[in-house]
């Protein structure tokens, strides 16, 4: 945008337009400009990109994912940790979780140990040990347990037989209840039931709501990208004709 005297001149791809201040005001020339800025891709376009390129982009346009650990263990006792930004809510009564398995053309610990076992532990990643979950991701052979070669810490409480991770301040005890293929792409969708659940008693709100925010809980930006989110606001329920309530700000 060029400033002028008397006048805004706005410079797009198509020509320079001279608008007047007095009819029309700058933040809507700017918004206007972003529109006009903003990258456009066409899926014929992300279908020549460059694989690594299209794969970060395609996995951050989507916005923020959960992070998290699954903790699992074999039959014969050895353990295994991995991170996952695909864990999403499928129902509350009862209470479920889901999550996307890539395809198993080549050795997949996690989904073995599930399938062998029949349980799993979801663990928060939180700001204090995102480059221990990060390493996590590594190709470790089978008989390598990631809570080794990381640091992190396995917990085993009231005798479920997967472990947790010990730093991780909110974590769920999950059993295996079944899956779906997806064969667009050959990925599976893992649905499991939440039989324990484990968090500090201070986040918990009255209403039973958990605020994340005070147990540091970090967010995927991609595959590789770790961000602390932050509360604006929460809001009561919305209904048709209903003035919009906060939970925070006094009326």
């Amino acid at each position: 945008m060029i400033m002028r005297s008397g006048s805004i001149k706005w410079r797009t791809k198509a020509k320079l337009i001279v608008v007047n201040p007095d009819i029309i005001n700058l933040r809507s020339i700017l918004k206007i400009d972003l529109f006009f800025n903003m990258k456009h891709y066409h899926i014929s376009d992300i279908d020549e990109l460059d694989e690594l390129f299209r794969s970060n982009l395609v996995n951050s346009c989507t916005g923020y994912k959960s992070a998290n650990l699954l903790a699992t263990i074999s039959k014969g006792g050895r353990t295994n940790v991995a991170v996952f930004n695909s864990v999403t809510h499928i129902g509350s009564n009862p209470p479920m979780i889901g999550f996307i398995l890539r395809p198993t053309t080549v050795p997949r610990n996690t989904y073995k140990n599930i399938r062998e076992t029949g349980v799993f532990t979801v663990n928060h990643i939180n700001k204090n040990m995102i480059e221990q979950a990060h390493q996590t991701a590594a190709k470790y052979d089978e008989k390598t347990s990631e809570f080794l070669e990381t640091g992190l810490e396995e917990e085993y409480l009231h005798a479920f037989d997967a472990p947790y991770v010990k730093q991780s301040l909110i974590k769920m005890g999950c059993r295996y209840l079944n899956e779906y293929n997806i064969k667009e792409n050959n990925t599976i969708l893992v649905i499991a039931s939440i039989e324990h659940l484990y968090f500090e008693e201070g986040i918990r709100m009255p209403d039973g709501w958990l605020r994340l925010e005070d147990a540091n809980t970090v967010a995927i930006n991609g595959l590789d990208g770790y961000a602390l989110p932050e509360l604006l606001d929460r809001f009561h329920y919305a209904r048709p004709g209903k003035e919009i309530r906060s939970y925070f700000k006094k009326m």
